[in-house]
């Protein structure tokens, strides 16, 4: 197996291949490619057109002989589906949540931030200047399903299994078990500090421990390394961790950026624990705000630029 965490595409054994992105940050993400006899199935698009173009120029030799038919999205996310419309011939699966989800979210809004004047302009750059979203188009799924879904992919079975909300609405990770191999899409970040959109946390770690169920040699996170169960384990501490310092926080009626502040300073000092020195650090005061959510039904989350403003508060102090 290749899985040295270089840019491109890696066989990962039987048939399965994982494209990856270092270093796994703000919109490099990972895809996976599952290849039969006589078509081949894509695991997400990437987050731009000259970044999917790129990748599906890498599959070329792969997919000569098993063209892509189908694509599955994993989520919502623009960097796991912004570049459909390079494969829009084929079937594009999704759950129905991350269906409905896509369209709140078009690149237009995107291409509009990464061009805005001002503070809200830089903000948006410094996530996210690398990438061009002028020109998509967003296509959506051609199929939805909910809970799971068995695609046979040229002699492969594929079982998508819908495990979100966690990290957004409609999270889906993609089994092969011929391959004992697994596509998490942002169910995992391997050395960064996952961030938690939807939530709550607990649906999160119940989707790690499916994952661990699974008899998978291979896990392909959505962002970072290929890995395998401990890597698993680590995200899901990561995420109890969370949950219980922010919950207590919660209890004692503290702000929540104030606990993100605080909770951020207990890991940073920490070298016990493993995900001490993961990158993202400012995903934080996401993650604990949605466990404030979660908790609260009339606690008030800031809006999405005001969310970035306070990772990147974090981020600059850490």
């Amino acid at each position: 197996m290749d899985n040295k965490y270089t840019l491109g595409l890696h066989e990962v054994g039987n048939g399965c291949f994982a494209y990856l992105q270092p270093d796994g940050g703000w919109g490099y993400s990972n895809a996976g490619l599952v290849v039969g006899d006589g078509e081949s199935l894509l695991v997400d698009t990437l987050f731009d057109l000259k970044l999917t173009q790129q990748m599906l120029d890498s599959m070329s030799i792969a997919t000569s002989s098993s063209p892509i038919n189908t694509v599955v999205n994993t989520h919502a996310n623009g960097d796991h589906c912004y570049g459909n419309q390079l494969v829009r011939d084929a079937t594009i699966i999704a759950s129905a949540a991350t269906a409905k989800e896509m369209g709140e979210v078009p690149p237009s809004m995107l291409a509009a931030l990464n061009k805005a004047p001002g503070e809200v302009g830089d903000l948006f750059r410094s996530f996210f200047g690398d990438f061009s979203f002028d020109e998509i188009e967003l296509v959506l799924p051609t199929e939805t399903f909910s809970g799971k879904r068995s695609v046979s992919i040229g002699g492969s079975e594929v079982q998508l299994i819908e495990v979100g909300p966690a990290h957004t609405a409609g999270d889906t990770i993609a089994y092969v078990p011929n391959a004992k191999t697994v596509y998490t899409g942002d169910i995992l970040f391997i050395g960064g500090q996952p961030i938690v959109w939807a939530g709550p946390l607990q649906n999160w770690i119940a989707a790690c421990d499916v994952i661990v169920s699974l008899d998978c040699d291979v896990v392909v996170p959505g962002h970072g390394p290929i890995t395998d169960n401990k890597g698993v384990r680590d995200v899901r501490d990561y995420l109890s961790f969370v949950l219980s310092e922010a919950t207590s926080r919660k209890s004692a009626g503290m702000d929540a950026f104030d606990a993100a502040k605080e909770i951020a300073r207990e890991i940073s000092g920490n070298n016990a624990l493993r995900f001490s020195d993961w990158k993202e650090f400012g995903r934080i005061s996401v993650n604990v705000d949605t466990v404030y959510r979660s908790l609260d039904a009339a606690h008030k989350s800031p809006d999405v630029i005001e969310q970035f403003r306070r990772m990147a508060q974090i981020e600059s102090n850490h």
